[in-house]
């Protein structure tokens, strides 16, 4: 499991090396592909680059031929081929020569085939992942948290960096430290502070963030928590820290009893839900979370 979250954390590294230098190459003599779709390194921008690497090759493209290729790439967004046809015509254009032009051309289709490749391989490893979490004894402990299915990548590295072996955290403060939740207590005299901790392990830290910020979205729980934190002066980062270290004890017990997160033996949580509805969310209970935030 470590060995596939941590190849897959590579992969994504490298992909946004890939895409920061083809974004670079584009800005230099054609900016046309940079503002078409919402992420340049997505399947269909890459598509389209692929086709037209330069503003050259877009002398043909008109209306029908770009609504055919919308068609082909099986387009899902709102803009329309007349308004898509605006951005590449309306960008500035370059003052590259021919044979400059020519060569960055080449260097623009060998960075979209080397992502085109990566978004090949991640997916694979993707599937990898998504079955190794499922398949492993403690794999639904660390799924039960997240709302969404696609989270199993973060439920993968929790597997990968917490491991197995209950000993190596006696104490729900000793995931939270190595998760690096905690604050570490600096004294001095009469003065007593809390420090952000860098001794402890990042990718467990950054799962930990990720868990949530992703969990005040829709838990009740959480999200007062996260608003009580803001109310108290915290920023973004300090209040998701505060949150996280309160995950990391309750996904501590969990792990300890070997048993996945059920909200309704949460009694954090159901202090904030009054109502629940089968299939529908549940309803909160507004004056509680006011009362947490205040």
């Amino acid at each position: 499991m470590k060995a596939l979250t941590r190849a897959r954390q590579d992969i994504v590294a490298s992909m946004t090396a890939a895409s920061n230098q083809l974004r670079a190459e584009l800005e230099r003599f054609w900016t046309g592909p940079l503002h078409l779709f919402s992420d340049l390194d997505s399947q269909i921008s890459l598509a389209f680059i692929k086709r037209y690497p330069s503003a050259a090759d877009t002398r043909g493209l008109g209306e029908q031929r770009l609504a055919g290729f919308l068609k082909a790439q099986h387009y899902t967004g709102n803009q329309t081929p007349a308004g898509l046809l605006q951005k590449p015509r309306a960008a500035p254009e370059g003052r590259a020569g021919q044979a400059e032009s020519a060569a960055r051309r080449a260097i623009v289709l060998t960075l979209v085939s080397q992502l085109q490749c990566q978004h090949t391989q991640l997916k694979a490893l993707e599937k990898r992942i998504a079955s190794a979490v499922r398949a492993h004894p403690d794999g639904e402990i660390f799924l039960s948290p997240f709302k969404s299915p696609q989270s199993f990548v973060t439920a993968a590295e929790f597997v990968a960096e917490i491991g197995d072996c209950r000993e190596r955290y006696p104490t729900r403060e000793s995931l939270s430290a190595d998760g690096g939740q905690s604050a570490v207590a600096i004294e001095s005299g009469k003065r007593k502070v809390a420090r952000f901790r860098y001794a402890c392990n990042g990718r467990l830290r950054q799962s930990f963030c990720v868990l949530a910020d992703s969990s005040r979205h829709h838990n009740p729980w959480a999200q007062a928590l996260y608003a009580s934190a803001l109310a108290a002066g915290h920023d973004h980062q300090r209040a998701i820290r505060t949150l996280g270290r309160a995950w990391s004890r309750v996904l501590w017990r969990c792990w300890q009893d070997g048993v996945p997160y059920d909200p309704p033996r949460h009694r954090a949580y159901q202090r904030h839900v009054t109502v629940v509805i089968p299939g529908e969310p549940p309803l909160i209970d507004i004056a509680a979370t006011q009362r947490m935030a205040a």
